[in-house]
């Protein structure tokens, strides 16, 4: 049996016991409840949950594969105990703990000794059997984000639409009109999203009124959080987006791009809403078939440059009645376009020309790129400076009697890290490396991010750390000392070796660029705590 080290049994015993019972339990995820949980919907296995039976919480809840040991309760009851779930529940060590099986009960038994944690068994667990009766309503009570007998058709028509692409070639202020006449819905104002690479998708407006109101509200919040979260929620559409493209295998050796489809609408009243109910799926249906139609006929004759008037009309087979036709009408509107256009000219003209807001960017950093905050030995680095391909000097040079240097390591594959020296050089070199606070205010979570500043000016985030990691938090007050004892002076490495036995502390011949340059404070910086805001293509 494996124990708990000396010094990780000291740390618990550091921490405060109080009068509590707690309930522990694994049992199987059924169909239904990884999305209740709000986990991956795919989810296969068991769920661990610890609850304190005196205050009546969650500590811990996780997600385990159904043949992982018992290592995985003692792993979750230790989160439960140090890392609680939920803001307000402070570290507590509970007196004694209830589990459902006796072989659990002898394992954390041998586990827990010298922690004064009373273990015992129980056939019935009352508060953790109600929270999964709850879960269990909850799951099979889930409204499906399409109506059953719509979802194969509209995930059909998704798939044409992103076959077609349009946003290669048009970007948001090529609006289209798409004239139904079919139920309540007269016309949709289509706007499409993905030219500048954040989102793929479409948003279809139920008037045009709501489409030129979110685009003059967008242009007036700038990066004001409320404002621009105002915005998004008062739109009045349908929407269709995609994740992130994935690559699927044709047989012949080719890949081709793929992507998930997600379904919606945005009213001023509802707020956003990820699913469509029957009427709302068959309008959006008729709408996307209408528009695949039109643009397999002409978006080869449109571009951000040439949008004239061009009309197409269609007889689709009514989701009703699929022996009767609806009527479509999809057109482009050029007047609607240059009115949004100019709409983006004013506002750049009315922004002071002297105060730039600035813009952290993430395309910089390769996907699946590693990275870490650490140090080399001066003696490394000296080779370093000789050996790799590209080498910026500092400005201004090392103190003396300094052991270790401070550096920033991304680790990618070959290909993108020439890549990443190039767009480096590109931008005017590195000229700093920084941190700056984060948080996201939708999920409450706060970050520390990694920022690169370049010659030109620009902001690169090339990562994102929890703050309350202790990892992190252990590597970033190092990485303060570090940068002190060298007056500030630090670097970037960048590496090949992503997927090799190297990942993660590449050879001398691995690594491929040096940048030395200077660490910023976030004072320095002067960007003051950044928040994630809605991202549109505008």
């Amino acid at each position: 049996m494996t124990s708990l080290t000396p010094a990780t049994r000291r740390r618990l015993q550091q921490i405060r016991q109080v009068p509590s019972v707690w309930e522990g339990d694994r049992r199987p995820l059924v169909p239904g409840f990884a999305s209740a949980m709000d986990a991956d919907p795919d989810a296969q296995g068991e769920c661990i949950l610890w609850v304190d039976g005196v205050e009546e919480t969650v500590r811990a809840m996780d997600v385990v594969p159904a043949d992982a040991g018992p290592e995985v309760m003692v792993r979750s009851l230790l989160r439960a105990i140090e890392s609680p779930h939920g803001g307000n529940v402070k570290p507590a060590r509970p007196q004694r703990i209830i589990v459902g099986d006796r072989e659990t009960q002898f394992y954390l038994r041998g586990v827990l000794q010298d922690l004064d944690i009373i273990v015992d068994y129980s056939a019935e667990l009352p508060l953790i059997d109600e929270i999964f009766r709850g879960m269990q309503e909850i799951a099979e009570n889930q409204i499906p984000a399409l109506p059953p007998d719509q979802e194969e058709a509209l995930l059909k028509a998704a798939n044409d639409l992103w076959e077609d692409a349009p946003w290669d070639l048009l970007d948001e202020e090529k609006i289209l009109a798409v004239e139904l006449n079919y139920g309540d819905v007269e016309t949709l104002y289509v706007s499409i999203l993905g030219m500048l690479g954040m989102e793929y998708g479409i948003l279809m407006y139920r008037s045009l009124d709501s489409l030129k109101q979110f685009r003059q509200r967008v242009l007036a919040a700038g990066e004001e959080t409320e404002g621009l979260e105002r915005a998004f929620l008062d739109q009045d559409c349908f929407f269709v987006t995609f994740n992130d493209a994935d690559f699927i295998e044709n047989g012949n050796g080719s890949l081709t791009p793929t992507a998930e489809p997600t379904f919606g609408s945005l009213h001023p009243l509802e707020g956003m809403r990820p699913m469509l109910y029957e009427e709302e799926a068959m309008v959006v249906r008729v709408a996307l078939i209408a528009l695949h139609r039109f643009f397999e006929q002409n978006l080869p004759d449109l571009d951000v440059d040439n949008f004239p008037e061009r009309v197409g009309r269609y007889r689709i087979p009514n989701p009703k009645d699929a022996k009767q036709k609806v009527t479509v009408q999809v057109k482009t509107l050029p007047e609607v376009a240059a009115e949004l256009s100019q709409m983006g000219a004013d506002q750049q003209e009315d922004a002071s020309p002297g105060n730039p807001l600035p813009v952290l960017r993430d395309d910089l950093i390769p996907d699946d790129s590693f990275y870490s905050l650490g140090a080399m030995p001066i003696s490394v680095l000296e080779m370093l400076r000789t050996t790799a391909k590209v080498y910026q000097k500092s400005e201004t040079a090392l103190p003396d009697k300094v052991d270790e240097f401070p550096m920033i390591l991304i680790q990618t594959t070959r290909p993108k890290a020439m890549e990443l020296i190039d767009g480096l050089q590109a931008a005017g070199g590195l000229e700093a490396i920084c941190f700056n606070s984060g948080e996201d205010p939708f999920l409450g979570e706060k970050y520390d991010l990694g920022i690169l500043k370049t010659g030109n000016g620009e902001l690169h985030l090339f990562g994102e750390f929890h703050d309350a990691d202790p990892v992190h938090i252990q590597a970033k007050q190092k990485w303060n000392k570090r940068c002190k004892k060298t007056k500030g002076i630090c670097g970037l490495v960048i590496a090949k070796g992503l997927t090799g036995s190297t990942r993660g502390n590449p050879d001398l011949k691995d690594m491929l660029a040096l940048f030395e340059v200077k660490s910023l404070s976030e004072k320095d910086l002067g960007l003051g705590p950044l928040e994630l805001v809605p991202q549109f293509d505008f």
